[in-house]
């Protein structure tokens, strides 16, 4: 969502600093980084950047912690009301137009609570973030994608309902998966190319960041979400 952009813009570009300050929080499993910081951020040695990014309002309290860019988690206390408080991820930077790619891919495997409203979700961008293409794998309580239904698909190895909005900053593009999944491959590049070349709803955009992680709307008393495994890969 177009809150979403505004927050990367402004994190703290010192990982040290946000690692100072997580430190104090850090979990149980004694991960190499934390931080309860609303824009507390860090970078893997393998390039991957993991984000608090507590962005929406009436947002309550969360805390990240790393192990690695495959083994990271969340745990979030936001009160339950309406409007996405968070999106924890992870993020890749591909830099690659549609057409220059011949595969993007990637994997994934999940623990998350059946209680609270959140997705699980990918939300890739164009480097100009113009557009946003949002791949929920699974989804609980009270959450809906933005925009109109463009009827189902199946791409990239799963079936998807698809949504087309617009949210006042840039087109959303949402797919969201027809049965909820804690694993997988997702195979993004027919995604994308179907989005161009059968919707043409796009052109040949440079995609920038794949980002996996966690939206959520509410997780009263406090609720873990924690990513097992995750993997973005390309060429």
């Amino acid at each position: 969502m177009a809150r979403r952009i505004l927050s990367r813009f402004v994190l703290a570009p010192a990982a040290a600093v946000a690692a100072l300050i997580g430190f104090a929080a850090a979990p149980a499993q004694a991960a190499i980084w934390s931080s309860s910081d609303q824009w507390g951020n860090y970078t893997t040695s393998d390039g991957y950047t993991l984000y608090n990014n507590i962005w929406g309002s009436g947002a309550g309290s969360q805390t990240i912690w790393v192990n690695s860019s495959s083994n990271w988690g969340v745990w979030a206390n936001h009160p339950d009301t309406g409007g996405i408080k968070s999106y924890p991820n992870a993020k890749k930077v591909v830099g690659r137009s549609i057409t220059s790619l011949t595969s993007l891919a990637s994997s994934y495997n999940v623990t998350v609570p059946s209680t609270g409203d959140y997705n699980t979700s990918y939300d890739i961008w164009d480097t100009d973030y113009d557009y946003e293409v949002m791949l929920w794998v699974n989804y609980n309580g009270d959450v809906g994608a933005l925009g109109t239904p463009q009827g189902t698909a199946t791409l990239g190895g799963h079936t998807w309902t698809v949504y087309k909005g617009d949210n006042g900053s840039n087109q959303v593009f949402s797919f969201l998966r027809t049965s909820d999944s804690s694993s997988g491959t997702v195979n993004i590049l027919p995604i994308l190319k179907w989005i161009k070349d059968t919707k043409g709803w796009w052109g040949n955009e440079t995609i920038g960041d794949v980002q996996f992680g966690y939206e959520i709307t509410s997780s009263p008393g406090g609720l873990d979400f924690t990513t097992n495994g995750f993997s973005v890969s390309s060429s």
